[in-house]
């Protein structure tokens, strides 16, 4: 399935500066691993270990958080988007 995967402007320099890329997989988990397989630096600012996203990653399909659905092996469809954006902390 190819799903485009949006970047925040943090992340950016890990992906050779790209706002958005296109990506491949049937998962959540897929696409993501597409997505390092090609921008290898990313690994380090999303995961904790190859199972687990860091906790101040939050990841979007669509409009849903991945955490609410089924996580890294939630299903996507051909034309679906993934945003990544860093928590912000604050106060």
């Amino acid at each position: 399935m190819a799903v485009t995967v949006k970047l925040p402007t943090v992340l950016r320099p890990h992906a050779g500066g790209e706002r958005q890329v296109d990506a491949t997989g049937a998962t959540v988990g897929e696409v993501m691993g597409d997505l390092i397989g090609r921008f290898p630096s990313l690994k380090d600012q999303l995961f904790e270990s190859e199972a687990s996203l860091r906790r101040f990653v939050n990841v979007y399909l669509n409009d849903d958080d991945v955490r609410f659905l089924g996580g890294l092996v939630t299903p996507v469809k051909d034309g679906d988007t993934i945003s990544l954006l860093p928590a912000v902390a604050g106060g």
